[in-house]
């Protein structure tokens, strides 16, 4: 039985750590596509060599082109600019719109049922225009950014509180960005609210945090942007998928009413399974969460409105 076949396309920090995690969980084969000759050969060539020591034997190919990709599983899509100190996220939309709405059509021109995972900026409006271009049906193209914030949000929990990451889930809902709307009370340190192990001010200063998480990287990072934490949260994505866990994960999902969101992209708990978004997992939210909600719904509809789609 062949093994899948996970196409990524954009070999940059993103692009390269998703290939690297990929293979070191043997999810499949890789093909590594990027647009700068020898930097997706070079970078796929790398890894195969780590392969021995890693001990896995996963194939992975490099290529400037899209043939390669033919009959994909599924395809992580991280093309695009990565965001410079000052640059608001619109600032990438017409640039990246551009970029990823080429990527889709090569891609699904070879790969009629494959997967989508958008990991591109401005994220929700790319996941709409990525839908639109392609022809799927919603529940095939998914965009990652809950994952990668909800492991934020974890991460300073577990930090704040002295405990194992393990321990800590974290729920966040609405788009990828400042709007992003984490919900303390269903955030839970061994399944007890953090609600009730922090007090309020600590909370909110964690949830600021959260939102501000890619600024501060790119602050500090100065050229470029996060990449390790990403990375793993689109594998993590790839995981759920190519294993049919069912996992229930926060994804940017094409709502249809859910939410009190019709026809829109934004990041909602979804299950995740070998046909991708499976079931979209609809919670009841205090007047507060849904106002928030509803506001980063909008802010994603802005942007999707500048594209005109």
């Amino acid at each position: 039985m062949a093994r899948p076949k996970i196409s990524v396309i954009g070999a940059g920090n993103v692009g390269a750590s998703v290939a690297q995690y990929t293979v070191e969980k043997e999810l499949g084969d890789v093909v590594l596509v990027d647009v700068v000759e020898g930097i997706p050969q070079g970078k796929a060539l790398d890894l195969a060599q780590a392969g021995p020591i890693h001990g896995y034997d996963s194939r992975l190919i490099g290529t400037n082109g899209y043939d390669e990709t033919a009959d994909s599983d599924i395809v992580v899509i991280t093309a695009g600019l990565a965001r410079k100190p000052g640059m608001t996220r619109d600032d990438l939309l017409f640039k990246n719109a551009e970029i990823v709405g080429s990527v889709v059509e090569q891609v699904v021109s070879r790969s009629k049922h494959a997967i989508l995972i958008l990991v591109t900026n401005p994220l929700d409006a790319m996941v709409q225009l990525a839908w639109k271009k392609s022809g799927f049906p919603t529940e095939r193209v998914i965009g990652m950014a809950g994952v990668l914030d909800s492991a934020r949000f974890r991460t300073f929990i577990a930090q704040e509180l002295q405990v194992s990451v393990e321990n800590v889930t974290a729920f966040v809902l609405g788009g990828h960005g400042d709007s992003m709307v984490p919900l303390p009370r269903y955030s839970t340190v061994a399944g007890i609210p953090i609600t009730d192990l922090l007090p309020a001010d600590r909370i909110q200063a964690l949830v600021t945090r959260t939102a501000n998480g890619g600024a501060e990287i790119v602050a500090f990072l100065k050229s470029g942007s996060a990449y390790y934490a990403p990375a793993a949260s689109a594998v993590e994505m790839v995981e759920a998928i190519l294993k049919d866990k069912k996992k229930i994960l926060p994804c940017a999902a094409y709502l249809n009413g859910q939410y009190g969101t019709k026809g829109l992209y934004v990041g909602v708990p979804v299950k995740l399974g070998r046909k991708g978004v499976e079931q979209i997992i609809e919670i009841k939210l205090q007047a507060d969460e849904q106002a928030a909600f509803d506001k980063s719904a909008a802010a994603v509809r802005e942007l999707v409105d500048k594209l005109k789609l």
